[in-house]
């Protein structure tokens, strides 16, 4: 059941200046426009300095190159042991599989890498609708045990991985957490992640729920907008598919510990809670934080939103635990 409870008033007043601009719907400008269009926004995130940043690519699953962006926080990182070695985490941007990028989640990548002290590597895996599923959460494998086998190489402990995103990332992110689990065919398998950072993610194709239909309107993300992104990225067949819907999966036992950010002013917030309880119902270690006076992508929003910066300590600090060295 949803709360009846109003948006928080710095969310309020952020929607209000979107609402004001009048901007078409990715659905009546077409993906190139659209992704165009959420590249060129301006950042909502606070620029955060770091200690480096490094732009390379790595081999995909399919002869493709990912791009990654590496981030190293300063010395003294919190995660650090004696050795120097780091926490790392492998992040995936939303834009609902369609839109998005490494440059438009920069600065989230940034703030987390300096909160929580790790290694961050930002993983540009490839877009729908040229690339339906699978191709996304094959590249996210791809490049988190890229990760894992390059440890020594990034300076992390390859036991101290966790993967995380937010909205299509937080699905592409729980689909490694799954697909790891799983323990896939060789070459598509990835290590076992010490943790899943899941913000606001996609667990689910359903469109009827009580959030989707009480906020299909008018905070940011639309229920038509969640509709056309599910088009682009998942033929009807394949929605079943845990990989693609992680409620699907039914039991999620032995799946790397999870922390679950929704908001209640958000289509995907039931969806974000059921996997919660799914997981946790699932004997796995799980933490669901909800904010209920905000909407679908104020994590990223640290320029405008108290509750944004409140939001990544929070994830920072339970990276900071499940990365901290062992001893």
């Amino acid at each position: 059941m949803l709360l009846a409870v109003t948006l928080e008033a710095e969310a309020s007043a952020v929607i209000d200046q979107l609402n004001a601009l009048g901007r078409p719907s990715f659905e009546d400008v077409g993906h190139e426009r659209a992704r165009a269009g959420f590249e060129e926004m301006p950042p909502a995130g606070e620029f955060v300095e770091i200690a480096t940043t490094e732009d390379r690519t790595v081999p995909g699953p399919d002869g493709n190159d990912i791009a990654v962006r590496i981030y190293r926080p300063g010395e003294g990182a919190a995660t650090a042991d004696d050795s120097g070695t780091l926490g790392c985490l492998v992040y995936f941007h939303g834009g609902g599989w369609v839109v998005g990028s490494i440059q438009t989640h920069d600065r989230t990548c940034r703030s987390l890498t300096m909160l929580a002290g790790v290694v961050t590597v930002s993983a540009d895996y490839r877009l729908a609708p040229e690339h339906r599923f699978p191709a996304a959460i094959d590249d996210c494998c791809a490049a988190t045990q890229w990760v894992v086998d390059h440890a020594g190489e990034l300076g992390v402990d390859p036991a101290r991985v966790a993967v995380g995103g937010d909205s299509a990332g937080g699905n592409l992110a729980a689909a490694v957490a799954l697909k790891c689990r799983d323990g896939a065919a060789a070459g598509e398998a990835c290590s076992q992640p010490a943790l899943q950072v899941l913000v606001y993610p996609v667990t689910d194709f359903e469109r009827n729920t009580p959030s989707m239909i009480a906020n299909a309107e008018g905070y940011l993300l639309t229920r038509s907008t969640m509709t056309w992104f599910d088009d682009h990225y998942c033929p009807p067949s394949e929605r079943s598919n845990p990989y693609a819907a992680p409620l699907a999966v039914g039991d999620p036992a032995g799946a790397a510990p999870a922390l679950v950010i929704v908001a209640g002013h958000d289509p995907l917030r039931d969806e974000g809670v059921a996997y919660a309880h799914q997981l946790a119902d699932a004997g796995v270690p799980t933490t669901l934080i909800e904010y209920p006076g905000q909407f679908h992508g104020f994590f990223g929003m640290t320029r405008f939103l108290s509750q944004a910066r409140e939001a990544q300590e929070l994830t920072a600090s339970i990276l900071r635990r499940e990365l901290a060295p062992a001893g």
